[in-house]
């Protein structure tokens, strides 16, 4: 009979963790969290603030959880002994806790790993601990922090009748960092500006810098960062800017004009330091911007590998690896790739509020096949392992080594610049890639006169800020001191549930809805929207899990010298909206490149799920009934016909009856043309009218193939 039970969260980890640890075990689940606060007291808060202490009221979350309660209870009883492995971070702590409360366990012992092997696992379970309290009470703080905010908060958004459903004090600062971006975007007025050029037929090209008599600018600083989130890092080289056609055609005939020759040669070797193995935050940065996962996606996919035993766990803000992994990728890299093997270690800077005990994001077996690993899983999760994998090694490599040569031209006063970049030794990069193309300039002299092969200027123009992608948004978030590695996936998921925001062309941009809500909140509790201030929050919860604070003195302190207050005053702005209106935002469309056949101007991008292109077009300049539809068939956009020439269509044949039989009801199948992608195609159907109302009868198509008709459902017409 088994002696011990195991508590875990996830049902995934189940199986393994009873293959590791025998029959002497039961392994059972809580399936996440079991218990939430009530929906009970003042405004159905579930907890109360009475002077400095908190008295919460929690109750099991549905159902399920009673019932993963009740067979917790009955395992409990069959066993001498009750560990819980609960997952290694605040709220899993939070969770062992309310284990401890629903089963009536005295002083349980609570073990911690952060991968699920043989070895960890039973490392961990030789060296087991008491509940962490501190860690304990950060995350009942939270819970209590999140729903004081999202229920007191809340009902102020209600009162605006547009559909708003919630404030949060991670996701209204993070919504207001994505209203703030497009509102930057809406009011940007671009620039006209020139780029001006010379090519040498010695095989490169210069772009202005200046004129020799001007004083020049210092030179650019090598910042080294590794961007997660960036979709490429290739630099487009640009000249010095130019504002006014005529400037740049003078610079152009100046060019023309006087000889050219080498005035300046430098070069550099440039050692680019690995990256660290990955975080939450940069895991979701990477995913996103190498194989476009969401962020919950990616972290989906991270706990179905953190639970088959094949990374460590992968909600850590950490760049800490143990020594016996450091250790184990330094053999690989002796066995396959000796000349990547640095000298001294490479060190990595975890940020200050990084919980050191944990480990980043690795593989736990770096000699895994994966060759193997591609048979077993799914191409997802292969490709995300394999990220992991890459970047882990990348971390442990030698330094990458660029060459980096600037040669500086001169043509009468006229000076012009040339840089070149040549990988000399990849190091890191063989396993993680971030650096710019090769530009290879010939090999020049001092003083080298050269051939001008042409001179030329194109004009350009300023760019708003980008829109936020879903990676650039949780590393702004990370920066910021918004959220967690825990709470950046599920509240990009919550603005889109929310509608708050929506995609497009792979970036974040707030809809009416989200900017209205925000543009309020502005007004109503300008406090919570703002960075530093939601950080400060975050740093508190995090002093309260190192013991330098008290969870129930921090909240009712918090609430009684800015909550209370603020929502009282927040109230205000509601009456005097409901007299009068908060004014709408200006709603703000999409523009097209098809121009107003009335006048003249762009027509704007109305989103409609009835037609087929997801939208059609709007003069909203004053022509306010003029409106075109994309004709599929002739691939261009038309105003509405009337129905009169609706009905007459030229372009579709009249239907004509075959001697085929219906395969339901026997009555002749037509030949029915229809358009499709712009190309006229024919189908057979049943001929008559009531039955293809029928359902037995929506499967009747036959379509054209080159032995003859063909169905989905009814195979080859063969009579």
């Amino acid at each position: 009979m088994p002696k011990r039970l195991l508590v875990v969260e996830s049902p995934g980890k189940v199986k393994k963790l009873s293959q590791i640890l025998g029959s002497d075990w039961i392994v059972r689940a809580s399936c996440g969290h079991i218990r939430e606060l009530s929906d009970e007291g003042e405004d159905s808060l579930g907890f109360i603030m009475e002077g400095s202490s908190v008295r919460c009221n929690y109750i099991p979350r549905d159902q399920r959880s009673k019932e993963t309660i009740q067979q917790l209870k009955a395992a409990v009883k069959q066993v001498d002994e009750v560990v819980l492995a609960t997952d290694p971070d605040r709220e899993g702590e939070t969770i062992a806790w309310h284990l401890k409360e629903v089963l009536g366990l005295r002083e349980p012992k609570r073990v911690v790993y952060s991968e699920i092997t043989a070895a960890a696992v039973r490392g961990a379970i030789a060296n087991p601990r008491k509940l962490d309290f501190n860690l304990i009470g950060a995350g009942l703080c939270r819970d209590c922090l999140d729903k004081l905010v999202g229920y007191k908060g809340s009902p102020l958004v209600w009162a605006l009748n547009n559909g708003a459903k919630s404030v949060g004090r991670v996701q209204s600062a993070t919504l207001h960092l994505i209203c703030q971006r497009e509102r930057e975007i809406q009011t940007f007025v671009p620039q006209d500006y020139w780029s001006v050029w010379v090519d040498y037929a010695e095989g490169f090209r210069a772009f202005y810098k200046g004129t020799a008599n001007s004083p020049q600018e210092a030179p650019e600083q090598e910042t080294e960062t590794h961007d997660d989130a960036a979709v490429n890092n290739t630099e487009t080289p640009e000249s010095k800017c130019v504002l006014s056609e005529a400037e740049a055609t003078r610079l152009v005939e100046e060019a023309r004009r006087y000889p050219h020759r080498v005035i300046q040669i430098e070069g550099k070797t440039v050692h680019r330091q690995p990256p660290p193995p990955f975080t939450t935050s940069t895991l979701q940065q990477a995913a996103g911007s190498k194989l476009k996962f969401t962020p919950s996606h990616t972290m989906l996919l991270a706990q179905k590998l953190y639970e088959a035993g094949l990374i460590t766990y992968m909600r850590t803000d950490s760049v800490m690896l143990s020594p016996e992994f450091v250790k184990s990728a330094r053999q690989w890299l002796e066995q396959n790739d000796p000349q990547n093997v640095p000298q001294k270690l490479a060190k990595h800077r975890s940020a200050k509020t990084a919980q050191e005990a944990h480990e980043a994001i690795r593989p736990t077996d770096v000699f895994r096949p994966s060759a193997q690993l591609r048979q077993e899983l799914p191409a997802d999760e292969f490709n995300l392992y394999v990220m992991i994998w890459k970047r882990a090694i990348a971390s442990q490599c030698c330094s990458a080594r660029l060459r980096k040569t600037q040669v500086i031209t001169q043509s009468g006063q006229l000076l012009w610049q040339a840089r070149g970049q040549v990988v000399e030794f990849y190091g890191y990069a063989r396993y993680w890639n971030n650096l710019s193309k090769d530009t290879v300039l010939p090999l020049l002299q001092q003083g080298q006169a050269l051939t001008l092969e042409n001179a030329a200027h194109e004009k350009k123009q300023t760019q708003p800020p980008p829109r936020y992608s879903e990676p650039k948004l949780v590393q702004l978030m990370e920066r910021k001191g918004i959220g967690r590695p825990s709470t950046y996936a599920p509240t990009v998921a919550t603005l889109k549930k929310r509608g708050y925001v929506q995609l497009a062309k792979d970036n974040l941009q707030p809809t009416d809805l989200g900017l209205e809500v925000d543009a309020f909140l502005q007004k109503a509790l300008p406090d919570l929207l703002e960075a530093e201030f939601t950080a400060k929050m975050e740093d508190a919860l995090d002093a309260i899990a190192l013991g330098k604070q008290g969870w129930q003195h921090y909240l009712t302190t918090w609430n009684q010298n800015y909550f209370a207050p603020a929502l009282a005053k927040a109230k205000t702005v509601v009456f005097r909206s409901d007299k009068a209106k908060v004014s709408p935002v200006e709603r703000k469309y999409e523009t097209s490149r098809t121009r107003c056949p009335h006048c003249n101007n762009f027509l704007a991008k109305i989103k409609s799920t009835k037609v087929k292109k997801k939208y059609f077009l709007k003069c909203v300049n004053g022509c306010e009934n003029t409106v075109l539809f994309w004709n599929e068939l002739n691939k261009k956009w038309e105003l509405p016909r009337n129905k009169e020439s609706r009905d007459k269509n030229p372009q579709i044949p009249p239907v004509k009856l075959t001697s085929y039989p219906c395969p339901v009801c026997k009555k002749p199948l037509e030949e029915y043309s229809y358009v499709k992608d712009g190309q006229n195609k024919t189908m057979l159907r049943c001929s008559a009218q009531e039955s293809r109302q029928d359902k037995k009868h929506k499967d009747v198509a036959y379509f054209s193939t080159q032995k003859g008709w063909w169905s989905p459902k009814f195979g080859e017409l063969n009579f």
